[in-house]
C-alpha cells in the first residue's frame, strides 16, 4: 500500500498502486492482491466465541446463587445434596449452551445477506460488487447516500461532501477535494482529500482509489462505530423492568426463609441452604435463554419470507407496532416510476422533452442495470426503449452540476454542445418559480399571462393520478462555477409525466393491517392530489378527508403537530426533516412507530423510530440505519412480520405467566409450611430437581402455537398486570398446595421422606398440567399447542414419575416409591388444581378488561 498517500500528486498515486484511474484494476491483478491483502473485513467485536457464549451460561447471579449452595454442601458434608446441584447446573446451561449458539449461527448467517456494496471500474467497466471484495488500488465511484466502504483518496469529486461522525463524532458535512495534503502524520479530520471507511456521502460525486482496507483503516483502528452504545429497545425496557421486580421479590423471600428457618432451630448451615434453593426455585433463570430461542426462531421464520433481522428485539417491537409510516413508492405502488411522455406547458404531447431529461439525469447505467433516482432510471429505460426522441444526446458534454436538494426541490446541469445550456428539473411549482418565460410551438412567451394556465393543467394530470416533472431551459456565459444563484430567467419547455401502478396486493395488505389494529400513516414527497388518487386506488382511508402538505405542517408548534397527526394519516409535499418531526409527534402520543424509508435522507427517521424497516436496494446509510431489511419491498412482509412479532411476544410471556404463577405459589406454600411444619417441606435438591425438569417443556414455548385472536391487537408489558396475575394465580397453586399438605400429613399421616414425595409430584405435575391452561385466553380445549410441548410435557411428566418410583434414583434424592392410591391422590388434586384454574382465568380477564392490550 501507498505510503503518505494524502500527499501524493494523483498520477503519482496511481503509479504507486500500479492502477489506472479509468481502466481499474484487471480481474488477475484483483485476486492476487486478494491473495496479499485478505478481504476488506473488520472482525465483529460483538461476536461471541463458542467458549463465551457456554460460560455466559454460567455468569448469572441466580447460577452464582446455586454454585454457592453447593460449596456450602460440600463443606458441611451434603455431598449427595452438592453433587445434585453441580449436575443439574451443568445439565442446564449446556441445554442452553445448545439453544443460543444455534440461535446465533442462524442469526449471523441471515446478516451475510446483508453486505454492503460498491461501485467499482475493473478492467474498465463500472460494476457493482460486494464491498469486502475491495483491494488497495480498486477506483471506486462514491454518490449520495453511500457509506464509503474503505479508505479512499480522492482523484476526481463535484461538490463532494461526507460526514464523518463515525469517525470523528462530529456529525456535519465536510467539504472534500482531490488536492494533496502537505501534512505529516495527519489526524482523520485534515485528510480533506479522502473519504475514509464508515463515513457517509451527503452530497455530490466522487471518484477515488482505495488506499487501505479492513483493520488498516482509520475505522478499523479505532472500530468507533462497533463500541457505540445502542439505545435499549422497548421490549429490552420493559424486561429489565420486570427482571428488576423479579429480583426485588427473591431478595425478600430468601431474607425471610432464611431467618425464620434459623430461628426455627432447622440449623444454620440447613436453613441457608434451603434459602438458597428456594431463591433458585422462584427464579425464571431460563428467560434469557427463552427470549433469546423465540426471538431467533421469529427472525427465522421472517427470513423464509426474505426479510433479515439485524435486531433481535426488534422482533418483539414490530409485533408492538400501532403505527407504519411509509412512502407510497413500492409500498403501495410498484417499484419504480414509468415515464409515460412529454408534455408541453400547453398540455399538448412533445417528444423534446427526453433529451433534456437524459441529459439532467444521475442514474448510473451499469450493463443491463440502471440504478439511481426513481425518475431519472424512468427517463433512461424510456430512453432505452425510443432512442430516437434523444437524437443528438452524444453531442453535449456535461460541464457541471448543481445538485438536488429538499430546499429547492430541483436539479440542474450545464452542457456544452451549440453553445452553454443550463437545465433545469425538479417538482413542477418549484421550476415554475425560477422561469420568466414559456416555450410554446417552439416560440418563447413570457410565462406571466399563461402561468394559471400551466397550473391548472399540472393539477389535472396529478389528479389522474401522473407524478410530473418540470423541464426549463436556458443559455448561459461561459464561466469555471455554476450555482444555484443561476437558476433564474429560465423558459419553460414543458413537463415530463411519470405514473406508478397501484400494487394488486396492496389493498389487501392495508385491510389486514387494519385488523391487526396497525394505522398506515403516508409520508410522500409527490403531490397531494396524485397521493389522494392513490389512496383511492388502494382503499386507504384518508383521516380527516383531506391531505395535509408539508406548508402547512412548517410552521407548527410541536403541540400544534402533535395534535395535528391523531386527526390525520396522509401526507404529501414533505421534507425528511418534517418526516422526522411527524414520527416524533406520534411517539410523544404513546405510539410505538415503524417507518419504511429507503433514501439517503431517510436515515435520521429510520434510527428514531422503534421499528426501522429499509430495502435491499436502499441506499447503504437506509441500510445501516434500519433494524429490519426486506429483500422485496412489500407491505406484505411486514404485516407477517407483526404476526410473527406478536406470536413472539406471545410465547414470551406464556413463559413468563407460568413461571410466576406455577413457582411462586409453590414457593410461598413451602415458606409458609417451614413455620408449622416439624421438618423442612422439600429438601434444597428436590427443589432444584423440580425446578429444572418444569423448565424443560418450557424451552419448547417458542415453538407453540398462538391464538388467532392475540395477534389482532399490538400488546404491550404491564406491570401491574403481572403482578396482579402472580398474586391471584399464585394464590391458587398455593391453595392446592396447601391442600396436599391437609391431605397426606393430617389425613393420611404420612412420614416426611413420603410426604416429600408426593409433594414433589404434586408440584411439578401441576406445573406442566397448568401450562397448557395458562397459554391461552380461551378454554384450553380450544387452543391446540404445539406437538412438540405436548411430547416434551408427557416427557417430563413420565421423569418425574420414574424418578420417585424407582427405589436406586429416588433414594438418591431420598423419594421412596409411593402407593397407587397415593398417587391416584395427586392425580385428583392436579386435575382439579387445572379445572378450578380455568374457570379462574376467564373472571380473572373478563374482570381486568384493561388488560386486553397488555400480557
Amino acid at each position: 500500500m501507498a505510503q503518505d498517500y494524502w500527499k501524493m500528486e494523483i498520477a503519482e498515486l496511481l503509479k504507486a498502486l500500479d492502477t489506472d484511474s479509468e481502466r481499474g484494476l484487471s480481474t488477475k491483478e484483483v485476486v492476487a492482491r486478494q491473495r496479499a491483502y485478505g478481504k476488506n473485513i473488520i472482525p465483529e467485536k460483538d461476536r461471541r466465541s463458542v467458549i463465551q457464549i457456554l460460560l455466559s451460561q454460567f455468569t448469572n447471579p441466580f447460577i452464582y446463587i446455586l454454585f454457592a449452595a453447593a460449596v456450602i454442601a460440600f463443606f458441611t458434608g451434603e455431598i449427595t445434596e452438592g453433587t445434585t446441584i453441580i449436575v443439574l447446573i451443568l445439565m442446564s446451561g449446556f441445554l442452553s449452551f445448545y439453544q443460543e449458539y444455534r440461535s446465533e449461527n442462524a442469526i449471523s448467517e441471515l446478516k451475510r445477506y446483508l453486505s454492503p456494496r460498491a461501485t467499482v471500474i475493473r478492467d474498465g467497466q463500472q460494476m457493482q460488487i460486494r464491498a469486502t471484495e475491495l483491494v488497495p488500488g480498486d477506483i471506486v465511484i462514491l454518490h449520495i447516500g453511500d457509506v464509503v466502504p474503505a479508505d479512499i483518496r480522492l482523484i476526481k469529486e463535484e461538490d463532494f461532501r461526507v460526514n464523518e461522525a463515525s469517525i470523528t463524532g462530529e456529525s456535519k458535512e465536510v467539504e472534500k477535494t482531490s488536492s494533496p495534503v502537505r501534512i505529516e502524520n495527519p489526524a482523520p479530520h485534515e485528510l480533506s482529500n479522502c473519504a475514509l471507511m464508515g463515513t457517509t456521502v451527503t452530497y455530490g460525486f466522487g471518484k477515488g482509489v482505495v488506499v487501505a482496507i479492513g483493520q488498516n483503516t482509520f475505522f478499523g483502528k479505532t472500530a468507533t462505530l462497533l463500541s457505540a452504545k445502542i439505545p435499549e429497545s422497548d421490549f429490552q425496557v420493559n424486561l429489565r423492568n420486570f427482571s428488576s421486580m423479579i429480583l426485588r421479590v427473591i431478595v425478600v423471600f430468601t431474607v425471610v426463609i432464611f431467618l425464620s428457618n434459623a430461628l426455627l432451630n432447622h440449623g444454620i448451615i440447613e436453613s441457608l441452604l434451603f434459602a438458597l434453593a428456594i431463591a433458585v426455585g422462584i427464579t425464571p433463570e431460563i428467560l434469557p435463554v427463552i427470549t433469546t430461542i423465540s426471538l431467533s426462531n421469529g427472525a427465522l421464520r421472517m427470513a423464509r419470507r426474505k426479510v433479515v433481522v439485524k435486531k433481535l428485539a426488534t422482533i418483539e417491537d414490530i409485533g408492538n407496532m400501532d403505527v407504519l409510516c411509509a412512502d407510497k413508492t413500492g409500498t403501495l405502488t410498484e417499484p419504480g416510476m414509468q415515464l409515460e411522455g412529454g408534455m408541453g406547458p400547453e398540455g399538448r404531447p412533445t417528444k423534446e422533452l427526453l433529451l433534456y431529461g437524459m441529459l439532467c439525469n444521475n442514474a448510473n447505467v451499469m450493463g443491463k442495470k440502471t440504478t439511481g433516482n426513481v425518475f431519472d432510471v424512468a427517463i433512461v429505460e424510456y430512453a432505452k426503449r425510443k432512442p430516437e426522441e434523444t437524437e443528438g444526446y452524444a453531442g453535449y458534454k456535461r460541464i457541471d452540476d448543481i445538485e438536488f436538494d429538499f430546499e429547492r426541490k430541483r436539479m440542474s446541469v450545464v452542457v456544452e454542445g451549440k453553445g452553454r445550456v443550463l437545465i433545469t428539473k425538479g417538482e413542477p411549482e418549484s421550476v415554475l418559480s425560477v422561469c420568466s418565460h414559456v416555450s410554446i410551438s417552439g416560440k418563447k412567451r413570457p410565462i406571466k399571462t399563461l402561468k394559471k394556465k400551466i397550473i391548472d393543467t399540472v393539477r389535472k394530470f396529478s389528479e389522474e393520478g401522473y407524478s410530473l416533472l418540470g423541464i426549463a431551459t436556458k443559455v448561459v456565459e461561459k464561466k469555471k462555477d455554476y450555482t444555484k444563484e443561476d437558476e433564474n430567467g429560465m423558459t419553460l419547455r414543458g413537463f415530463l409525466l411519470f405514473k406508478s401502478q397501484p400494487k394488486k396486493s396492496a389493498a389487501k395488505s392495508i385491510a389486514e393491517l387494519k385488523e391487526l389494529n396497525v394505522a398506515l400513516c403516508l409520508l410522500t414527497g409527490d403531490d397531494p392530489a396524485v397521493t389522494s388518487k392513490l389512496c383511492k386506488d388502494v382503499g386507504l382511508e384518508i383521516n380527516g378527508g383531506r391531505v395535509i402538505t408539508g406548508k402547512e405542517i412548517e410552521g407548527m408548534s410541536d403541540e400544534e403537530l402533535q395534535d395535528l397527526v391523531t386527526k390525520y394519516n396522509v401526507f404529501a409535499r414533505i421534507t425528511p426533516a418534517q418526516k422526522v418531526r411527524i414520527i416524533e409527534a406520534l411517539r410523544r402520543n404513546g405510539h410505538l412507530v415503524g417507518f419504511l424509508g429507503d433514501g439517503v435522507n431517510d436515515a435520521p427517521s429510520l434510527r428514531l423510530a422503534d421499528v426501522g424497516i429499509s430495502v435491499d436496494t436502499a441506499l447503504d446509510v437506509a441500510r445501516e440505519a434500519a433494524d429490519i431489511v426486506l429483500m422485496n419491498k412489500s407491505l406484505e412482509v411486514i404485516v407477517d412480520g407483526v404476526r410473527k412479532g406478536r406470536e413472539t411476544f406471545g410465547n414470551i410471556t406464556k413463559y413468563i405467566l407460568n413461571t410466576i404463577s406455577a413457582n411462586y405459589g409453590n414457593m410461598f406454600t413451602i415458606v409458609v409450611a417451614s413455620f408449622f411444619l416439624p421438618f423442612i417441606p422439600l429438601l434444597p435438591s428436590q427443589i432444584l430437581l423440580n425446578n429444572f425438569l418444569s423448565d424443560i417443556p418450557l424451552l419448547t414455548i417458542s415453538t407453540d402455537k398462538v391464538d388467532r385472536d392475540f395477534v389482532k391487537k399490538p400488546k404491550r408489558w404491564s406491570m401491574k398486570m403481572i403482578s396482579r396475575f402472580m398474586v391471584c394465580f399464585g394464590t391458587i397453586s398455593a391453595i392446592f398446595d396447601f391442600l396436599t399438605i391437609w391431605v397426606f400429613l393430617y389425613l393420611f399421616g404420612v412420614s416426611a421422606v413420603l410426604f416429600r414425595t408426593l409433594w414433589f409430584l404434586e408440584s411439578s405435575l401441576s406445573e406442566i398440567a397448568v401450562t397448557f391452561i395458562i397459554r391461552t385466553r380461551l378454554p384450553f380445549y380450544k387452543s391446540m399447542p404445539s406437538k412438540l410441548l405436548i411430547i416434551a410435557s408427557i416427557f417430563v411428566a413420565s421423569v418425574c414419575l420414574f424418578v420417585v418410583s424407582a427405589p436406586a434414583i429416588g433414594s438418591y434424592f431420598q423419594f421412596t416409591p409411593p402407593p397407587s392410591e397415593y398417587l391416584l391422590m395427586v392425580g385428583r388434586i392436579v386435575l382439579a388444581y387445572c379445572l378450578f384454574t380455568e374457570i379462574v382465568k376467564h373472571i380473572f380477564f373478563r374482570h381486568y378488561a384493561e388488560f386486553a392490550g397488555h400480557y
